[in-house]
């Protein structure tokens, strides 16, 4: 780069090879240039920011045995130095977020179907897993022989974590214990999603007591209801994430909200899409308001920026990361001739703030 851009900031881009990519973003002009890279070891493909904004984690997705690895951010350049890996307790670990107060990693083994809390160090390096074993199956023979834990997070309270299994269709409710450092199943709590639904991925609406459910092997998105006194679900209904009509093979993949609370969006893969739902802002209703080309092939993860004025899409097949710009107001997505040529993104995570 001959000049740094207007507004810069940073990106953090997981793969499906052995690179963690760093790009910096333009907030002005949407405009992304990558300007590093580091070894992340095997399959770095999600990413979690610790809430200090100090430390990168990543999921090193082995079918056998999974890793989580933990990476020091250089404050001035953003670039990683590995602090250690840690076992994630199970086979192809696929999703990793950190709680609220930055003291416990939650890791999703998809091929053990097995969730692991592993704590955090002062350092920002992990201790080693606690690991609860998820049981269950639906009627997909293929899909869901067996338990695959696909995402688990801590809920606005942090005294909770919620883990949506596409194998059993299940969301699974945790008491959080930090001082423990263990997750307790609160099986009263769970929701039965509708069989065959196979829950991928889980959004919180930053106001109302809703968890919003990303159901890969229906189209659709779920609502759930959660009462935070008793870590309870009740299931609320379920909409299509793909247009009427339209009948080719398609596999939901990452849910977001807008931090305004006012719009819900949802990757497609195969419909190769980006719906966007708005959220009635008394009731949480939803209603599909758009669904728009992600302009290019399978895309499995996407990220709103900081400013709430783009939102990035990682197309896995076709190696593109693709911007958008946002409606803020709306919410509604524009295309743009932003993008830029990565192999096998996966997963895209800008830093949290520093908290002073």
């Amino acid at each position: 780069m001959t000049e740094a851009p207007t507004d810069p900031d940073l990106l953090y881009v997981g793969t499906y090879t052995e690179n963690i990519h760093l790009v910096r973003m333009d907030r002005r002009s949407g405009e992304l240039v990558r300007v590093g890279a580091a070894n992340g070891g095997s399959n770095p493909s999600f990413l979690s920011m610790h809430p200090n904004g100090r430390v990168l984690y990543a999921v090193n997705e082995l079918e056998q045995t999974g890793m989580v690895s933990a990476f020091a951010i250089e404050r001035a350049t953003g670039a990683l130095t590995r602090l250690n890996g840690q076992p994630s307790g199970g086979g192809a670990p696929c999703y990793v977020s950190v709680d609220r107060t930055g003291r416990a990693a939650l890791v999703a083994n998809y091929a053990g179907g097995s969730v692991a809390l592993l704590p955090i160090e002062q350092s920002g390096a992990l201790g080693s897993a606690h690991v609860v074993q998820h049981t269950g199956k639906g009627p997909n023979a293929e899909r869901q022989e067996a338990p695959h834990a696909h995402c688990i997070l801590a809920d606005p309270s942090n005294r909770f974590a919620l883990a949506a299994d596409l194998g059993a269709d299940r969301v699974f409710v945790y008491r959080l214990d930090l001082d423990g450092k263990s997750l307790r199943h609160i099986e009263e709590g769970d929701a039965a999603m509708r069989p065959g639904a196979g829950p991928r991925h889980l959004a919180f609406h930053p106001t109302l007591p809703l968890v919003f459910v990303a159901n890969e092997l229906d189209s659709t998105v779920a609502t759930l209801r959660f009462d935070s006194t008793r870590g309870a679900l009740t299931p609320q209904g379920a909409l299509s994430t793909v247009p009427a009509g339209w009948a080719g093979t398609n596999y939901p993949a990452d849910i977001h909200v807008a931090e305004n609370g006012r719009t819900l969006y949802v990757s497609n893969r195969g419909h190769n899409s980006i719906a966007v739902f708005s959220i009635a802002e008394s009731t949480g209703a939803l209603a599909l308001e758009q669904t728009v080309s992600t302009e290019g092939d399978w895309p499995r993860s996407f990220s709103l920026d900081p400013s709430g004025r783009w939102l990035l899409v990682a197309n896995q097949r076709s190696g593109s990361v693709v911007v958008f710009a946002r409606d803020p107001d709306s919410g509604r997505l524009t295309s743009t001739p932003q993008r830029l040529a990565l192999p096998s993104p996966v997963c895209l995570r800008f830093p949290s703030p520093p908290q002073l």
